[in-house]
């Protein structure tokens, strides 16, 4: 494994955890500041590292990496700028659920690739058992958006690193 694709799946897998932990501190209303931060930061980072592996034409990787980056830079200026004021509050939860669902998306993708039983069982990623697992992973995060939306909406929100 070279160093680059190391860095890359520890960047994507520790932006994955931290993602997951600001979803549910959305789901409390909790703002989760130092969490947010990291998962903010650290999920740039892997959509910007996955640009530097050598490639011949774009790919759905790259594609999902610019899309990524486009929600990111939703997401930043609606938390930072704006301060979630207004409009500004839902608009942060949805970028912000969306660029943890594009990094989910690719992990399961990057199973299916590279885990020799799943890769076994969907070659291609067009077979039933691959898009069984994203249409799950699909689902879930638009209940967890929902949810996301429903808990973060207060006024008073808590503060927490």
């Amino acid at each position: 494994m070279s160093t680059l694709t190391l860095v890359h799946v520890v960047l994507s897998l520790i932006g994955i955890l931290a993602g997951f932990v600001v979803v549910y501190g959305l789901f409390k209303g909790n703002r989760m500041d130092g969490w947010t931060a990291v998962f903010l930061a650290i999920t740039a980072l892997t959509s910007l590292t996955g640009f530097f592996f050598p490639f011949h034409k774009l790919l759905p990787s790259h594609i999902l990496g610019v899309l990524s980056l486009i929600v990111l830079a939703i997401a930043v200026p609606a938390r930072y700028v704006y301060r979630l004021a207004g409009g500004w509050r839902r608009i942060y939860v949805i970028s912000a659920v969306l660029a943890l669902y594009f990094n989910f998306f690719v992990l399961i993708a990057q199973l299916f690739q590279k885990v020799p039983p799943l890769k076994a069982l969907a070659p291609t990623q067009s077979e039933p058992p691959f898009l069984v697992a994203e249409t799950c992973a699909l689902v879930l995060f638009i209940i967890l958006g929902i949810y996301s939306v429903k808990g973060f909406r207060g006024e008073q929100l808590q503060r927490a690193a």
